[in-house]
């Protein structure tokens, strides 16, 4: 069975949510919506829905999304009872009515060749929930790797993962927990192949209220993604080819070469390089920093 996980904080959209999980045309889920301390009760608006599909509500005593967005991900997690698969569903996103449907459809498949992770069609929706975007479609069979290196675009709302990976690796706290959902995909699949959905959406909305959408965080975001390419060519290169990692590590140096004040990045980097004896990609990293420096001086 496949359990639907709320991490609950914002009301403004949440209706539009609990209705598309009403409107599913397959009803074989269950919803497990864990509410992070929020100043905005959502008892009345659930009341609504009580017979419509079946829901759990716990309210936590202490917030923790502004301590660690993961660890309230994994403890709303721990609410699911003996359900295979789990979505984490944004208390702002919508899913269109026959995504339960195109779940159970695929699932056979998914069993039969060992997948871990299935991902949906997606669409980004605005704040009054107009279609901002085209539909994002994507291989059936899609190696992780690759999703990587060509993803224009991601989300967790629109993944169901098996949960039993869930549980045993876990979600990386990286800073909003910006790039967790991205290595999440990589690391729940074993770095092997995500099985995509085309024949079902899930709309996104992105606005000033989420965190995608909102331009306050872009600090903490350069250092989620610092740390998310920090973490693959330190802890993961096995996974990756010579010319994936030449682009990882394209990818890190940019995040220092385009923010030259994070001193900390220059450091973490140097470190990376030296420990790995990579010595020559090391002077084409300093020779990166100095080309800029002159360039912006001319």
């Amino acid at each position: 069975m496949l359990a639907v996980v709320i991490p609950y904080y914002k009301l403004s959209f949440f209706e539009a949510t609990l209705k598309s999980l009403a409107n599913q045309t397959n009803k074989r889920f269950k919803v497990y919506i864990g509410d992070d301390a929020s100043p905005e009760n959502p008892f009345t608006l659930l009341e609504k829905y009580n017979d419509k599909f079946n829901f759990v509500y716990h309210r936590f005593k202490s917030n923790l999304g502004t301590i660690s967005l993961t660890q309230q991900w994994e403890r709303c997690i721990k609410m699911t009872a003996n359900e295979e698969w789990l979505m984490i569903l944004g208390d702002d996103d919508v899913l269109e009515v026959n995504i339960v449907e195109e779940f159970y459809n695929n699932i056979e498949e998914v069993e039969q060749k060992g997948i871990n992770v299935i991902r949906f069609a997606s669409q980004k929706i605005g704040g009054k929930g107009k279609v901002t975007s085209k539909i994002y479609e994507h291989p059936k069979i899609e190696k992780a790797v690759q999703f990587l290196f060509d993803k224009t675009r991601s989300s967790l709302s629109e993944y169901v993962f098996r949960k039993s990976q869930v549980v045993k690796i876990r979600f990386k706290n990286f800073p909003l927990a910006w790039y967790s959902d991205v290595l999440a995909v990589l690391e729940f699949s074993n770095f092997t192949v995500i099985f995509s959905v085309n024949t079902a959406v899930v709309y996104v909305r992105i606005s000033k209220l989420s965190i995608s959408g909102s331009i306050l965080n872009n600090q903490l975001k350069l250092q989620a993604r610092f740390e998310f390419y920090c973490y693959l060519v330190s802890k993961k290169s096995n996974f990756f080819s010579i010319i994936e990692l030449e682009e990882l590590y394209y990818r890190l140096n940019k995040c220092y070469i385009n923010n030259k004040k994070q001193y900390a990045f220059f450091l973490k980097i140097s470190k990376i390089y030296l420990h790995k004896m990579l010595f020559k990609e090391y002077v084409f990293f300093i020779k990166q920093i100095v080309f800029t420096k002159k360039n912006r001086i001319v």
